[in-house]
């Protein structure tokens, strides 16, 4: 009976840190390339958007804004509150140049669909998130609303799933 109890314990314990703390998630596509690989298993923090907001530059994983709502991890490259534009491909936060020098671009004699967007403010509590193999990545560059095609760039904070940590 107690082996039973510290195993049901045990099990609790996992499911709780799992739902709350950290989980292991895997990258099914390759938008986030070179930076994580298809196939790369990553650390997913649960708990820092809890104590703090999101900072450009992070990774995170989310349900993406429009349907089929896939989860993605992506780069954050901008928060509530700033202004973002790409400007033939080039990423300006504020009305300054971002250097991004973790960026591919393979396919950059194309003319593509989020190639140039904006100036957009982004909404408090939402984020403008972009792949770092840009034109490889469905994104906030890219996402339209299917009934208007109007751009839908933003992600709303109440769909991050949560930071990413590292890959194991």
């Amino acid at each position: 009976m107690r082996l039973l109890f510290i195993v049901s314990l045990a099990i609790l314990g996992a499911a709780a840190l799992r739902a709350w703390v950290i989980e292991g998630i895997y990258v099914a596509t390759g938008s986030m390339e070179p930076t994580l690989h298809v196939g790369a298993h990553l650390f997913l923090d649960k708990m820092t958007y809890r104590v703090r907001g999101p900072r450009p530059g992070e990774i995170i994983c989310f349900s993406a804004p429009v349907e089929p709502y896939e989860e993605m991890c992506k780069r954050l490259v901008a928060v509530g509150g700033q202004t973002v534009e790409l400007r033939e491909k080039a990423l300006y936060v504020d009305g300054k140049a971002v250097e991004e020098s973790y960026v591919v671009h393979k396919r950059s004699a194309e003319k593509l669909v989020g190639d140039n967007l904006g100036p957009l403010e982004v909404p408090k509590e939402h984020v403008f998130v972009l792949g770092d193999n840009r034109d490889e990545s469905k994104d906030s560059s890219y996402w339209r609303d299917p009934a208007t095609n109007e751009p839908k760039p933003f992600v709303p904070m109440s769909r991050v799933r949560g930071l990413v940590r590292g890959i194991y």
